[in-house]
């Protein structure tokens, strides 16, 4: 079986490592996206059946695939293959790209909106502009596409960047963002729905969001958005937004609120982090392990999560966990949440015990998608007289986990349901 984790030979050093790395390969294994699709989506002859929708194919006079996000690439892909000729036109847009027969496929930027994203979407708009109502618009949604999907109301596209890296620095949780996102935006917050209309949408959603609540999944541009402009105000308010990005102003727009709007969509939850989950804890009982699932909506501070999942590890146990952190940033180093948490778990992991730490889609705000912490990583620290402490206070766990060589690195994914969790530790006599 292929191996997502591609230095595994490399990291697995010991039991504790080997069997954390198969855990981790389980959970991985069971997200991905093609496979997803597959089991969701089937065609015979002309019905499309999706989960338990079926659509009569002949009743379309087009059908259009719009994609985005990080499994766009890898989800338009087996569509195309389902669905083939019927297949009229469509964009995907992902962070990685490939050739497809009939879907024009761009790459943008994440996590902060680019002019290439703009472009792409205007290409999506170019669509949703000329649909009627015998066509037909599946529209694959996934963690990614809030700064992919972009077409600010008001502001430039660097003054967006600008508003959303200060969020992130500024420690504002992901809906916080998206709340924002959307009433900034002319596509998202429900607004790509209302475009669409009189088509039918199906929204095929690949959820990474804490608790599956879909319509914060790439600021949902399918679902009617229960948010407000007023609600977008209180957060520029409360992080004092305007202030710190250094803007005169910022023109905040209602989203759609009209529920008839959407009575021709349809949303289809594809996968979420619980199939991870799921797979993680029959690997560890496979391997001898008591399983305790710690959270599937994960939350907090990325150091203290991690501190917290090292503390509560008892022998024998694998805790497991899957959700999105946030990092507050007071320093002006390199590294992403999950890196961030496997270095604020090291000093109050027991000798014995092993903390892993992964985003899903493979991009730890770096070029690498986690770390690993345990004996191994507190020995070579002492040997290259590394203080994690001075690294964790200064954001900088890229740097820490490189030096010791203790970097989960896959690539992109094409699959994004957040990030896993894993704390383990043998029996006493193992």
């Amino acid at each position: 079986m292929k191996h997502f984790v591609r230095n595994i030979r490399t990291l697995a050093k010991g039991k504790l490592r080997k069997d954390a790395l198969a855990i981790l390969e389980a959970g991985l294994h069971a997200i991905n996206t093609e496979e997803a699709i597959r089991r969701s989506v089937h065609r015979t002859g002309n019905i499309l059946k999706i989960q338990n929708r079926s659509y009569q194919l002949d009743r379309y006079r087009n059908i259009y695939v719009l994609a985005v996000g990080k499994v766009a690439f890898d989800a338009a892909k087996t569509l195309e293959q389902i669905l083939g000729s019927r297949i009229t036109d469509g964009v995907v847009l992902d962070v990685k790209v490939g050739l497809l027969k009939r879907l024009t496929c761009r790459k943008g930027t994440h996590p902060f909106p680019s002019l290439p994203n703009m472009k792409a979407t205007g290409e999506m708009l170019g669509i949703l502009k000329h649909l009627e109502k015998d066509d037909l618009v599946l529209v694959v949604v996934s963690g990614g596409g809030s700064s992919l999907l972009c077409w600010p109301t008001d502001l430039s596209c660097e003054n967006l960047s600008l508003l959303t890296r200060t969020l992130m620095e500024k420690g504002a949780t992901i809906e916080e963002i998206n709340t924002v996102r959307k009433h900034t935006s002319d596509i998202q917050g429900g607004q790509l729905a209302a475009l669409a209309q009189p088509a039918q949408v199906v929204g095929l959603i690949f959820s990474d969001v804490v608790g599956n609540e879909l319509s914060t999944v790439a600021s949902g541009p399918t679902f009617l958005d229960k948010t407000t402009v007023e609600d977008a105000q209180v957060i520029l308010n409360k992080y004092h937004l305007l202030q710190a990005c250094h803007l005169p102003s910022c023109t905040l727009k209602e989203t759609p609120k009209d529920k008839n709007i959407f009575r021709s969509v349809s949303n289809i939850l594809i996968v979420s982090n619980r199939e991870a989950v799921n797979a993680m804890k029959e690997e560890a009982k496979r391997l001898g392990y008591i399983p305790r699932i710690v959270s599937t909506r994960l939350e907090g501070e990325a150091r203290i999560v991690g501190r917290t999942m090292a503390e509560k590890v008892h022998p024998g146990e694998v805790l497991i966990a899957a959700g999105e952190t946030t990092v507050s940033m007071t320093g002006n180093g390199r590294g992403g949440r999950n890196q961030e948490t496997a270095l604020g778990s090291l000093l109050f992991l027991p000798e014995d015990a092993l903390l892993l730490s992964c985003a899903s889609d493979g991009i730890d705000n770096t070029p690498v998608a986690g770390a690993i912490a345990d004996a191994f990583v507190k020995e070579r620290a002492v040997r290259l007289k590394l203080d994690p402490g001075r690294y964790l206070r200064s954001n900088d766990s890229f740097s820490f986990f490189k030096r010791v060589d203790a970097q989960i690195l896959t690539g992109v994914t094409g699959m994004n349901v957040a990030d896993f969790l894993i704390a383990l530790r043998p029996l006493s006599f193992l």
